[in-house]
């Protein structure tokens, strides 16, 4: 039975529920069990722990996932916490394709959530990559030699703008494409623009 108390964001949600429905429901239960907050943010369930965010429940087209907001600091003896990408520092997610592979893991998924409530308990946090560790793209070093102020403009950005820009160009195998790339952001660096703003 469910001790944590529901909050009707997430009924409305659950109801909304096109797909994932009945392992959204499922997952809600095991998280509610283990005590915690239920609220919603990033609309979706997110359950917290004295308001920090433990863990959130989302689905894509191929899996639900349970997301641990601190996974990377979990311990996951049965090694299946995933990093969604490369540039995810912290979130880790379980993910699940059917509601039977959630039943069948319920005791090491609270197992799991205990364990990320221990870490915020403990105060742990994650030891983020600073943005000196990512390497500026040799295209967007030879706009900062062409273009005067442009350096100065990006070095101006908060350490995320800068880091969504240098992933963002990195990302590209050609230097042709990086080069583009780079010349078609230079008014929104120098505007003190980010990537998606």
């Amino acid at each position: 039975m469910t001790n944590g108390k529901m909050n009707p964001k997430v009924d409305e949600f659950l109801s909304k529920a096109a797909k994932w429905k009945e392992e959204f429901e499922k997952l809600r239960n095991i998280v509610l069990d283990c005590e915690l907050t239920e609220e919603f943010k990033w609309m979706h369930p997110c359950y917290t722990f004295n308001n920090k965010n433990i863990v959130l429940i989302h689905g894509f087209k191929e899996y639900c996932a349970l997301l641990f907001h601190k996974g990377a600091l979990l311990k996951d003896p049965h090694g299946i916490l995933i990093q969604q990408t490369e540039n995810v520092q912290a979130a880790r997610q379980i993910r699940f394709t059917n509601v039977q592979e959630i039943a069948e893991m319920e005791a090491v998924l609270k197992a799991y959530i205990h364990e990320a409530i221990e870490v915020e308990k403990a105060g742990l946090e994650v030891d983020f990559k600073k943005n000196t560790e990512y390497k500026i793209p040799e295209e967007l070093q030879n706009k900062f030699a062409e273009i005067p102020g442009l350096k100065a403009a990006f070095e101006a950005l908060t350490p995320g703008r800068q880091r969504a820009y240098i992933l963002y160009f990195s990302q590209a195998k050609q230097s042709k494409t990086r080069e583009s790339r780079v010349e078609k952001c230079v008014q929104k660096i120098l505007d003190g623009k980010g990537l998606k703003d």
